[in-house]
């Protein structure tokens, strides 16, 4: 086989598996919006209809009387779960990749370790320990609770952006009378402009889309995210899946305006500490 034709082999198969990719993604996803305009009987029909058969919008209007305020708190806990990974992982990340300390192994290792626990043995442990602290059924312990997936990934893209940063930069302003401060404030997080916007999407997108802790720390009906919200619709004897579509579709909104608004900056973000100069 010459190079030209393991040139253009390589090309169809990278095709290929990007339009697998793209159809794994995504079918879910349309399968929903589809599935929101039409009734539960219409999904278990024993026919799958690839365009809405009989729409409907009734299951809109449910959603909308019933999700409204749950979408506003599912806001809420997606800013704050954002805000607190922002809050936490700066100076924790530019620490870790500028300050030369002993513990810096230990501690990536711990946030590498962090990111595979499965999220029930967190919400387990967190529960017996908000109880204690009367954390449960509020805010703040919902947010906290996200907050520990969202930390320790946003702990990691930043260090790698940070540690990517040359120290000439922070040198030459500290030769010109800034402060360490005044340097981390006025050079290193403007530099870091586009690593802070992608963890800060990530952290809302997590929050946003929590249920194992939701389900867990919230215990009573005055706190309800959009998805607990969804659960619901799904009951032992009956389950509204025309519902459940709709929901799941009017859940994505959100998210994908704030993915689509800032795509580019999490494009760069990721890859900003990938380059060694």
């Amino acid at each position: 086989m010459t190079r030209l034709q393991r040139s253009r082999t390589l090309r169809w198969l990278c095709t290929l598996a990007t339009v697998v990719a793209l159809v794994i993604v995504l079918f879910p996803v349309y399968a929903v919006i589809v599935g929101s305009f039409e009734s539960t009987e219409t999904l278990f029909s024993g026919t799958y209809y690839w365009l809405p058969h009989a729409a409907t919008l009734d299951n809109y209007r449910t959603v909308i009387q019933a999700q409204s305020g749950n979408v506003l708190t599912s806001l809420i806990v997606g800013v704050g779960t954002a805000v607190l990974a922002l809050v936490v992982a700066v100076p924790a990340a530019y620490a870790l990749a500028k300050y030369r300390l002993r513990v810096t192994v230990v501690i990536v290792s711990a946030l590498l370790v962090a990111q595979i626990v499965p999220s029930i043995v967190l919400a387990t442990s967190l529960f017996v320990i908000f109880h204690w602290i009367h954390l449960v059924n509020t805010y703040p312990g919902l947010i906290i609770a996200d907050g520990t997936y969202a930390i320790p990934f946003s702990i990691l893209v930043l260090r790698a952006f940070f540690f990517s940063l040359p120290n000439d930069l922070t040198q030459a302003a500290r030769v010109d009378g800034a402060s360490e401060w005044q340097t981390f404030q006025r050079i290193v997080i403007p530099l870091a402009r586009s690593a802070l916007i992608t963890v800060a999407v990530f952290a809302f997108l997590n929050g946003w889309g929590d249920f194992i802790f939701a389900l867990t720390i919230l215990n009573g009906a005055t706190i309800v995210p959009v998805t607990l919200g969804i659960y619901t619709y799904l009951g032992n004897y009956s389950t509204q899946w025309g519902a459940v579509m709709a929901a799941g579709a009017f859940a994505m909104v959100p998210a994908a305006v704030m993915l689509v608004v800032a795509q580019r900056y999490i494009a760069s973000g990721l890859t900003a500490g990938s380059v060694v100069g």
